[in-house]
């Protein structure tokens, strides 16, 4: 299945060392900021379903406020418990000053 594109924001509301959330096609996303590098991945802890956005981001690092469960935000991969499942991530661009997020063309369909 193709995936299409959504803007989410522009890079000027994420600061770096940072996330924001956002809601791309109906879905709620944390988009961190890297050094200036943007990745995107669901603002839902997969332990408990705690809010990502709202943890701290370290390096490539978020730490889930509830609990502490990290996540490489690169990857979605889970680093410690009490997670083991990842969270989702999507592929990410950035146009024009404007963050684009890749999401299945199914998400976007009502």
């Amino acid at each position: 299945m193709n995936d299409q594109f959504y803007m989410a924001a522009n890079i000027s509301d994420v600061p770096k060392g940072h996330a924001k959330v956002f809601e791309v096609a109906g879905r709620r996303l944390a988009v961190c900021n890297v050094e200036g590098t943007c990745y995107a991945i669901d603002d839902l802890c997969t332990h408990d379903g705690g809010p990502l956005g709202d943890g701290e981001l370290v390096d490539t690092q978020i730490e889930c406020p509830r609990h502490g469960a990290r996540f490489d935000v690169r990857s979605g991969k889970a680093l410690c418990l009490p997670a083991v499942m990842p969270v989702c991530s999507y592929k990410v661009e950035i146009r024009n000053g404007e963050i684009w997020i890749a999401l299945p063309a199914s998400v976007g369909s009502v």
